[in-house]
């Protein structure tokens, strides 16, 4: 008959027995432990599990880790004579007391309810309590981007109790600086995680007191290569082919002003997608700086050939008025054509001395006038050429070539040592 008899249910029988040894209906918890005393020691530690985003834009980042807590609670000591502590789920917390800490300066945060509640609670013969939590925090982090994308950003995950000043909670990482712990699977797409350690000093609240406050400070350099070849490579690309115009005849006007144009337009498109990704900032950024260095050399290129093409304008009108005044004819070279009608006067008829006969037009062609050719020697000519350039510092502005010419070298010469400047100051 004992085959057929009805097991004893070890669970119920160890629940009865928990509820007797913790005697959680004999005290109350919604007072701390040893009330009315000194303050309670609550012990931190942790473990970050992974940093899940850093936002630029909302100046956030989110972190999710276990977050565990230490202290004493002689309302839960129990006897037990092989010493061995027991272990509850989310069910007992809400029975007991456990520190009220939140997350300062948090914009959101959560508690892992998959598929119960991330809540252990783990209790010792002496009263000593384990409490650990799975939780995502998103917190502010206020961002410098002074220096972006050559940056590197410190943020802070802060710990407080809300309600328990330092004299009644004394809140403490419980081993030092050993007291965080990383997932060495932590990796950022844009971020190299370069020093986390824990710092604790008290916050201070003018209508409450002071709070012991725990910090999980984290410092964050930036990955350089992905901005090199979505923004500076393609800046420098389109300042080096702005000085293509250089090399393009003068003459070109469509293919000048379009590669012109295009470069411009591309540059400012770049500029564009840099800030529509970054926080609308009243300060200037150092991707700002070259970006828009490199705009004013793109722009330039296109006022070299506005110049360029304006005094080749000039020139080529100033050669047509000479050419027009000292007209030839008869195909005859270095000649010009001088026509005297039958009024001329006397010093006009003197100007043609020094000139042969048959340099003259026979009497009998002209009835009423006399065209006369003037050769002009080779003397006149070059001393004409050095009146129409004038003074040394005058030959490039009226030789266009010129200007081409310097820009070939000024332009790339300027821009290399804007570069040595920007990334001796910035790297």
């Amino acid at each position: 008959s004992h085959i057929f008899k009805k097991n004893q249910d070890l669970t119920k029988a160890r629940k009865g027995k928990t509820e007797q040894l913790l005697k959680i209906d004999e005290h109350d918890f919604s007072m701390r432990p040893a009330f009315g005393g000194p303050a309670i020691p609550v012990g931190v530690d942790g473990q970050v599990e992974s940093l899940d985003s850093i936002s630029e834009v909302d100046m956030d980042f989110t972190m999710t880790l276990f977050l565990r807590q230490y202290w004493k609670d002689e309302r839960l000591s129990f006897s037990s004579t092989n010493n061995k502590s027991m272990t509850f789920d989310s069910r007992l917390v809400k029975k007991i007391w456990v520190p009220d800490v939140f997350f300062v300066h948090s914009k959101r945060s959560f508690i892992h309810g998959t598929t119960t509640d991330n809540i252990m609670l783990r209790v010792f013969p002496d009263g000593h309590v384990l409490y650990s939590m799975r939780v995502t925090v998103t917190a502010m982090c206020n961002m410098d981007f002074s220096r972006f994308p050559l940056d590197s950003q410190t943020c802070s995950l802060e710990l407080e109790s809300y309600a328990y000043t330092d004299e009644d909670l004394m809140l403490y990482w419980k081993n030092g600086n050993e007291s965080l712990k990383t997932d060495e699977k932590i990796y950022l797409s844009q971020f190299l995680i370069q020093k986390l350690h824990t710092t604790s000093r008290l916050a201070f609240y003018s209508s409450t007191g002071w709070y012991n406050r725990l910090y999980i400070n984290f410092t964050l350099r930036r990955h350089i290569f992905f901005f090199l070849l979505q923004t500076y490579f393609p800046a420098t690309l389109m300042v080096m082919l702005s000085w293509v115009s250089f090399w393009i005849d003068r003459r070109a006007v469509p293919a000048r002003v379009s590669l012109g144009i295009t470069t411009v337009l591309t540059m400012s498109t770049i500029i564009t997608g840099v800030n529509a990704s970054m926080p609308r900032v009243s300060y200037i950024k150092a991707v700002d700086i070259y970006l828009w260095v490199s705009f004013v050399f793109v722009f330039l290129s296109v006022l070299e050939y506005a110049a360029v093409n304006y005094l080749t304008t000039l020139q080529e009108q100033k050669e047509r008025k000479l050419q027009k005044r000292f007209s030839c004819s008869c195909g005859i070279p270095h000649s010009k054509t001088m026509m005297l009608d039958g009024n001329h006067s006397e010093s006009d008829a003197n100007s043609l001395a020094g000139y042969t006969r048959n340099q003259m037009v026979p009497e009998e062609e002209k009835p009423e006038k006399v065209v006369v050719h003037v050769a002009m020697s080779n003397e006149s000519n070059s001393s004409r050429k050095r009146g129409l350039k004038g003074h040394v510092g005058l030959r490039i502005i009226q030789n266009t070539h010129a200007i081409d010419k310097y820009s070939r070298l000024i332009f790339p010469g300027t821009y290399i040592v804007f570069n040595l400047i920007y990334w001796s100051v910035f790297s």
